[in-house]
């Protein structure tokens, strides 16, 4: 999907989150049967030296949407991430609409354990596994 990808047109609604997420969206979400997929139109600001998306933010990405998927999991409790390991398997082209698409793998008592992907369209441009500490556990 290029940059005249409208999300509010197809569906999605904006996601309220931090600050922080606020200098890189903003950031979408749509409930599908499958569960919440988020969403993340690239613009120039997310562009790295070699003109494409930058690995940071797909990082990031994946990490706000596999923390609040591990959340919803735990039926909203607060998460704190304890490890993310992404790799990056094909670039993201300035314009793209990035999607995220996250699941628990297994959930403790205190420890939630997820994997997630980004694409765009069809294309899976990278996989994270992750931890996710629930607090006050």
């Amino acid at each position: 999907m290029t940059a005249s990808f409208d999300p509010a047109a197809s569906g999605w609604e904006t996601v309220d989150h931090s600050d922080f997420m606020e200098l890189v969206g903003p950031v979408w979400q749509r409930t599908t049967d499958a569960g919440v997929l988020y969403g993340l139109a690239t613009s120039a600001k997310h562009r790295n030296r070699n003109g494409v998306v930058h690995g940071g933010l797909l990082t990031t990405l994946l990490d706000m949407a596999l923390g609040r998927t591990s959340s919803a999991g735990q039926g909203g409790r607060k998460q704190a991430t304890i490890s993310l390991d992404v790799q990056f398997l094909a670039p993201v082209q300035i314009g793209d609409f990035l999607v995220a698409e996250c699941r628990v793998v297994q959930a403790t008592r205190t420890i939630m354990f997820m994997h997630g992907s980004l694409r765009v369209g069809e294309r899976t441009c990278a996989v994270a596994q992750g931890v996710w500490k629930i607090l006050g556990t």
